[in-house]
């Protein structure tokens, strides 16, 4: 049982890794490419959108939109 315990504590750390390594790798082309005034202004316009999709989303979720 306590090796079930300790393998169930790397799943976090596992996640937490995971996370990181796919943002470092999305942000480092990215980051890149933002000295072009257009593809910064592009950036920017994307992270608003999909900020304020997430938060739209997110927020029909957690009110319980009625079912018709």
């Amino acid at each position: 049982m306590r090796e079930f315990f300790v393998n169930v504590t790397r799943y976090p750390r596992y996640l937490v890794a995971f996370t990181l390594g796919v943002m470092a790798s999305v942000v480092e082309p990215l980051a890149a490419r933002r000295s072009n005034p257009v593809t910064a202004v592009a950036l920017v316009g994307a992270a608003i959108s999909g900020s304020i999709s997430l938060t739209l989303v997110l927020r029909a979720m957690v009110n319980g939109a009625p079912m018709a």
